[in-house]
């Protein structure tokens, strides 16, 4: 075999260059790993994998498999390949891939690889010299061997003696050479260490995303997991509903049953006592009627009184639907508890501290709702009391665990929802929440969103849809965010924090806002 087809054996038919780490599929070709892993990594958006040279389809993603032979014959080869190496000079007509020159032809200007030597034109103007890329000067048809930076020309030597390029300051193509190839190399000092700092980000970003796929995968099991074991508890939960319907029944019908056996019999007594007594009034002899006894007189609660058992079951008895109702509802609470358990996120129940509540603001029976109000209230003095702003801290704080919770505005005026403190200040331009280094605010206004946390601003870029949101707080992880509940719910804005005390609710109100934390 020769150089060439040996050469044609040991490229990649992706980059068409030696192979580099070489890898096979299943199908048997050979590919370079980098070449082949980008090719997998187009395809994996449509889902389907195939060999670029067969295009034989995987369904998955093909496991790549190293072949350390044909990487040492690579080695082989490149070792016997030094002068390609050096001088890179390659045969002229070796398209496809390159081959080492063995001759060059002056007058073709062309080089020669050993096959193409062979059939190579040998009259005697055809000078065959060492492999040279050196083309001959089309003027004085000798061969170029200088280079004239003034022109930016090759020259031959009678070009600097007489010809145009007389008094040029030249320099022979190998030192001109040998400068560009030091330039060239101060280059890849230069990019080589950019091409690293890339190759890195892309690894990163490469991982990142796998990490990412991994992580989806494993939440979208997490999901199907909850959703089948909701599905098993909404079965036993509509078991149990429908169990305590069937018990009401059973028990309802059967004493209303009861009773109708009892009035039945009843109705038949007195069916027989009206037979008689219709037969003594068709008696003629005044002395054989006298001489019955007179079955009209019944003592008071005797049998004959046909309201005596009527009153055991009423004839409006219904069934309870209360108790019904109600073990649906434990059943949904049950359920929705294991859920939130599951997702190891807690609901707090949390209520507002009247005690903390600025004079302009009022609070609602139920501790749920603080509204901006239009006259000031009367309340006592507090060390804990809200003065310049119209503001209210929750009844308790959360320093630990994972919590989520709902509020809604009103959508009047604007307000402030968010985390404080307990210790931040009561009184002056810091007791703002959002104003100091111990409050986190979502600000919500006509149209917008803001954050603010030590007196810093951001303005959100998206626009206010939805008068609901959900807080969630992760403590231990330092993680505060914000949701719009639309359709689908939207991620407003993440901070991040080291918490140090326990974190109370907060809400900030003005010209007529209203927020309620929803149940």
């Amino acid at each position: 075999m020769s150089s060439a087809e040996l050469r044609d054996e040991l490229d990649c038919s992706i980059c068409l260059s030696l192979y580099t780490d070489p890898v096979s599929l299943r199908c048997g070709h050979f590919f370079c790993r980098s070449c082949i892993v980008s090719a997998l990594d187009a395809q994996e958006a449509a889902g389907v994998y195939s060999c670029p040279d067969c295009r034989a389809q995987y369904p998955e993603r093909p496991a790549l498999e190293k072949i350390q032979d044909l990487e040492n014959m690579v080695e082989r080869f490149s070792s016997t390949q030094p002068e390609m190496e050096e001088t890179r000079i390659f045969c002229t007509y070796c398209t496809k891939s390159p081959v080492p020159a063995v001759r060059s032809c002056l007058q073709c200007e062309n080089a020669l690889c050993s096959k193409h030597l062979t059939a190579h034109n040998k009259t005697a103007d055809h000078i065959l010299t060492e492999p040279t890329c050196n083309k001959k000067c089309s003027l004085h048809q000798k061969v170029l061997e200088y280079y004239c930076p003034q022109d930016a020309a090759f020259v031959c030597a009678s070009c600097c003696l007489v010809g145009e390029h007389r008094g040029h300051q030249v320099e022979l193509l190998d030192e001109t050479s040998e400068k560009k190839k030091e330039k060239l190399r101060k280059y890849l000092d230069r990019v080589n260490p950019q091409k690293k700092e890339i190759h890195t980000k892309v690894q990163n970003l490469q991982n990142q995303k796998r990490k990412i796929q991994e992580k989806a995968s494993d939440k979208r099991k997490n999901v199907s997991k909850i959703f089948m074991d909701i599905r098993k508890q909404l079965e036993m939960a509509e078991k149990k509903a429908l169990s305590e319907v069937s018990r009401q029944e059973e028990k309802i019908v059967s004493q209303i049953s009861h009773l109708i056996k009892k009035l039945e019999i009843q109705e038949d007594k007195l069916s027989r006592k009206m037979g008689h007594v219709e037969e003594m009034c068709r008696v003629t002899d005044p002395i054989r009627l006298l001489q019955e006894s007179d079955i009209t007189e019944c003592s008071h609660g005797g049998e004959e009184d046909t309201g005596g058992d009527g009153g055991e079951v009423s004839s409006e008895e219904d069934l309870d639907e209360v108790l019904i109702s109600l073990t649906l509802h434990r059943s949904m609470r049950d359920i929705v508890t294991n859920v939130t358990s599951e997702l190891g996120v807690h609901v707090p129940d949390i209520l507002l501290d009247v005690d903390t509540a600025n004079r302009w603001v009022t609070i609602s029976e139920d501790l749920k709702t603080a509204t901006e109000s239009d006259r000031e209230q009367e309340r006592p003095k507090s060390s804990g009391r809200f003065v310049t702003f119209p503001q209210v801290l929750s009844r308790c704080g959360l320093s630990s665990g994972r919590h989520y919770w709902e509020v809604e505005w009103n959508q009047i005026g604007g307000c402030g929802i968010g985390l404080s403190y307990p210790s931040i200040e009561k009184r002056g331009r810091q007791s703002g929440i959002g104003y100091n280094d111990k409050s986190w605010c979502l600000d919500m206004y006509d149209g917008g969103y803001e954050v603010w946390h030590n007196s810093v601003g951001l303005t959100l870029s998206v626009k206010q849809a939805y008068p609901t949101l959900g807080v969630f707080l992760d403590y231990e992880a330092g993680r505060l965010s914000f949701y719009e509940l639309c359709d689908p719910i939207r991620h407003l804005h993440t901070f991040t924090a080291s918490f140090t005390e326990p974190l109370h609710v907060v809400f900030y109100v003005y010209e007529g806002a209203s927020v309620t934390i929803r149940s």
